[in-house]
């Protein structure tokens, strides 16, 4: 017998009703919680999509106050490899600064510079500083084979603070003596960290930069519940990473085998308990409350409203995304978990409904696709150019070798010929740089 659940509605179907209001666009705050212990200073993250987020984006999105979802189309240590980026790319303090011994070649420093995208490094022997080495110290040298101790400044020459140093006093000590880099020691006189002109003129650029307690951008990265789950999240949690999204297009699901969204967010929590975690995606209140008790920090609404996704073709389920926020966020007000609104944000004012109807945060693709921040080459097609796009449930996405098949519980091992689709790969128009948006 057919059971009508409910009438639900999605974002075409409503509309906000004006009212008073004493307070000015410009005047309000759009601080937000992604999950009980990360805040964003605005409602947005980036969808974790090939074809959206990579570090290049997470960073240029987190500057501006939200996060990025790392994709999982990558192997574990490429992964890593962009959390650990975005983490890297902006600090009040570098408290792990790539170092090298005074042994070292020219050639080898040339080599590390031109890898990790940097322009010096701390020299250290047995744990003590004695110089540092830049590329102007490099530049034009000939002598390939030369010891770095040849062309750094010694430690004698080195201007140094110790731990706890205001940023204002080291601000005014680059300027006094001319110098890009400060480093940082402990009371023995050891190399702690560093901090560069670079990240304070970045801080003063943007102001309102979403950042951890020590100063650095903040980043989300997003793992399947298949093998190698357990390895991935531990080297994005050694990366650095803030949060962890357990992404699959179903997540109210667990068994036997421990490989279920629910069991998957009650092992992260088990074995990193620092770590914040994200489960979904769902669209009912039942799921909302098994992940919460399960420990997740946030739980992700939404399947299939996503442009690029066809679930609710292919397969025929879904809540219209409204009335299925608007259901968990009224399950999770006593739990205090944030919601986050995953998909069918086509207009900005599709941001605002989600808001309105209980979601903390919005998570965004299409919007951001295309920009110059997103992955992807610049292809040009009558006259325009464009980028790829494309849902991770597409026959593409699923079929790479670190593939988001997974996600969609399927198995690309059976061969591509077996999976089923539940997404489309297109182009889009290429946009302006994520600031404009």
């Amino acid at each position: 017998m057919l059971r009508i659940a409910q009438d639900a509605l999605t974002f075409d179907d409503v509309l906000l009703v004006p009212g008073y209001s004493e307070v000015l666009p410009n005047q309000v705050s759009l601080k937000t919680r992604l999950t009980k212990g990360i805040e964003l200073n605005v409602p947005l993250i980036s969808a974790a999509m090939d074809t959206v987020t990579e570090a290049r984006l997470a960073i240029a999105i987190a500057q501006e106050g939200g996060l990025g979802i790392v994709h999982k189309n990558l192997t574990i240590d490429e992964q890593a490899a962009e959390v650990r980026k975005v983490k890297k790319y902006e600090s009040g303090v570098v408290k792990d600064p790539i170092t090298v011994p005074s042994t070292t070649t020219i050639r080898e420093i040339l080599e590390l510079t031109q890898l990790h995208n940097i322009s010096g490094m701390p020299v250290v022997d047995n744990g003590d500083l004695v110089g540092i080495v830049t590329s102007r110290d490099v530049r034009f040298e000939k002598n390939l084979d030369a010891l770095v101790s040849s062309v750094m400044t010694p430690r004698k020459k080195l201007v140094t603070v110790v731990e706890g140093t205001s940023p204002q006093d080291v601000q005014d000590l680059l300027h006094e003596y001319r110098i890009e880099k400060v480093m940082v020691l402990n009371d023995a006189g050891q190399l702690v960290g560093m901090m560069t002109v670079k990240d304070i003129e970045i801080a003063r650029a943007y102001p309102n930069a979403a950042k951890d307690e020590q100063g650095r951008l903040l980043v989300g990265a997003a793992v399947g519940t298949g093998m190698g789950t357990e390895e991935r999240v531990e080297a994005l949690v050694k990366a650095g990473v803030d949060v962890i999204v357990v992404d699959t297009a179903h997540g109210h699901t667990s068994n036997e085998a421990g490989t279920g969204v629910i069991d998957r967010v009650r092992w992260v929590k088990e074995n990193f308990p620092s770590v914040q975690v994200i489960g979904g995606n769902i669209a009912t209140a039942a799921a909302a409350v098994a992940l919460a008790e399960a420990g997740a920090d946030g739980v992700k609404v939404g399947i299939g409203p996503g442009s690029i996704c066809t679930t609710r073709i292919v397969a025929g389920v879904g809540v219209p995304q409204i009335s299925a926020v608007a259901n968990v966020a009224e399950a999770m007000k006593s739990y205090g978990v944030p919601v986050v609104a995953d998909g069918g944000i086509r207009f900005s004012g599709d941001i605002a409904k989600a808001i309105v109807a209980g979601a903390s945060v919005v998570m965004v693709g299409s919007m951001l696709a295309g920009t110059d921040e997103a992955p992807g080459e610049v292809e040009l097609f009558q006259g325009r150019a464009y980028k790829s796009y494309r849902g991770m449930g597409s026959l593409g996405a699923m079929g790479q070798s670190q593939g988001s098949s997974d996600r969609y519980f399927q198995d690309k091992k059976a061969g591509v010929d077996k999976l089923v689709p539940e997404g489309i790969e297109g182009r889009i128009a290429v946009k302006l740089s994520l600031i404009h948006i």
